[in-house]
């Protein structure tokens, strides 16, 4: 299966029209095994008991029978089966319904987006989607009987509630670009091996014509402008001491073809657009969020094309390089003034240029972590002989809950020579994104009504708060996430008092 983006994922739910007696009867063979779950309403101390109709008997299900792995001996019925819960609704890897059954590599289980399924005691785990986390909209109250689960492989500026101790430790299994991460999808952005080694697209003899033209050696597209990396600050210095192609809302001084004005063409590959693009030398890569591991198509693609990459972004990048001398990493250099020396150094010295791209050759490719990376994973980038890494992780889940649920009833039947299982806990490790900082030059410096200041600093400090605060409503075992802004002041008061 190929990697899904959540709008493609959000499509595939529409519904079809349930049609044949066939399927009906099977239908309703799963309202009947799901219509008595008597042993699965779950009594809440001090709050009533939670008694719904059946939340899971108006479910619809894709498929009663699922493909099972050779390595899959789990013959339990459905209603038998642990359930594991997307919390964000927009995010369901299946279709269509809102339900499936799941048979991994040696165990089964029921996936749902059926929200009603919260406090049922079968479900065993809840996803989430990082980007669709909020700590005001959590699921409340946290039952001690379900462990948590983060996905997240997109940029770090869309919810710094993960980067902070308190916010990814919320968490029992995660999914995120970071290598320390359960489930790493550090590699995501990289199909294959193959897409690194595809030959130069443009040749050096024609970038050298084109330049003597008037192209610039730098290129630098960007419609996405005020973002943490605070990238624009750094490019508009930069561009004091060397010529750069801008194109996009951000820092434009060039206009694009007119075929080419919608930016979405950028995003799929498009040919036209990886045509226009492969003319440039160096391609300014820069990251809108900075955290370790955090390395997109801006990076990627250029390696690709046979363009350089002048990069910043994570922090560890030359960890995942092709080989020690394929990418000019920006935090290497003291100032935009001496990599711009540097840049024009290598535009005039076609040996040293090419040296940057003798990856190409196979040979030259000395990255063990790199190869072993791309070897090793489990999931597939457009691979339909590998799951997609939604896939993966929501089977990693499923393997991981009937371990733990399998180590309980061991206990529970032999307490004294059985231990319970020990409870699985994120590291900030497995996200840990710093607070961020400007693009150019020290942050004291800043007048105090400079835009990129107002919002990113305090949007980081605003998300620990948060973070902080959904950990206090956990605490104190509140059902009612709504309370989340109380909390967050009695801890600031609690603070300021020096209490906490």
């Amino acid at each position: 299966m190929v990697a899904l983006t959540g709008s493609q994922m959000a499509g595939r739910r529409r519904l079809l029209p349930c049609v044949g007696l066939g399927l009906l009867a099977v239908l309703c063979w799963v309202w009947v095994s799901f219509a008595s779950l008597s042993g699965d309403q779950l009594h809440l101390e001090d709050r009533g008991a939670f008694l719904p109709q059946s939340a899971l008997s108006d479910m619809e299900f894709a498929s009663v029978a699922s493909y099972r792995g050779p390595g899959n001996s789990d013959r339990r019925s459905n209603r038998e089966l642990p359930i594991l819960l997307w919390w964000s609704g927009g995010l369901f890897p299946h279709f269509p319904g809102d339900t499936e059954r799941i048979d991994c590599a040696t165990s089964s289980c029921l996936v749902t987006s059926n929200r009603k399924v919260q406090l049922y005691k079968r479900t065993a785990s809840i996803i989430f989607y990082g980007t669709d986390f909020r700590a005001y909209e959590a699921p409340l109250p946290r039952l001690r009987h379900q462990t948590w689960a983060l996905f997240h492989e997109e940029s770090p500026m869309n919810n710094y509630i993960l980067s902070h101790a308190p916010g990814i430790r919320l968490f029992n299994y995660t999914a995120t670009f970071g290598r320390e991460s359960d489930y790493p999808l550090t590699l995501q952005w990289l199909p294959s091996l193959e897409y690194l080694l595809e030959p130069v697209a443009v040749p050096l003899e024609e970038k050298r014509r084109l330049r003597r033209q008037g192209l610039a050696p730098v290129l630098y597209m960007q419609s996405h402008c005020d973002v943490p990396s605070d990238r624009d600050r750094y490019v508009r210095e930069l561009m004091k001491y060397i010529q750069v192609d801008s194109y996009g809302k951000c820092l434009n001084n060039k206009a694009l073809p007119e075929h080419l004005e919608d930016t979405a063409t950028a995003t799929g590959e498009e040919p036209g657009f990886m045509n226009f693009v492969a003319r440039y030398k160096f391609h300014l890569a820069l990251e809108n969020g900075v955290c370790p591991d955090y390395m997109t198509e801006k990076l990627w693609r250029p390696l690709h094309q046979g363009c350089v990459p002048v990069y910043r972004g994570s922090a560890v990048v030359a960890d995942w390089m092709p080989n020690d001398h394929s990418v000019v990493i920006v935090d290497d250099f003291p100032s935009p003034r001496a990599l711009a020396d540097f840049l024009k150094r290598l535009d005039e010295n076609d040996d040293e240029y090419v040296r940057y791209l003798e990856f190409k050759d196979p040979r030259k490719i000395t990255n063990t972590r790199l190869l072993e990376g791309l070897e090793t994973r489990e999931w597939g980038v457009n691979d339909m002989s590998k799951p997609n890494y939604l896939n993966g992780f929501e089977c990693y889940v499923c393997e991981q809950e009937n371990a733990r649920l399998a180590a309980e009833r061991a206990h529970r039947k032999a307490p004294e020579r059985k231990p319970p299982p020990q409870p699985k806990m994120a590291a900030n490790s497995h996200m840990g994104c710093p607070l961020p900082s400007p693009g150019y030059g020290d942050v004291k410096d800043l007048p105090a009504d400079d835009g990129w200041l107002q919002i990113w600093p305090q949007d980081y400090w605003q998300s620990l708060d948060q973070a902080e605060g959904l950990e206090s409503l956990i605490r104190h075992n509140e059902s009612d996430p709504s309370l989340l802004w109380k909390h967050i002041q009695n801890i600031a008061v609690s603070r300021a008092r020096g209490k906490h």
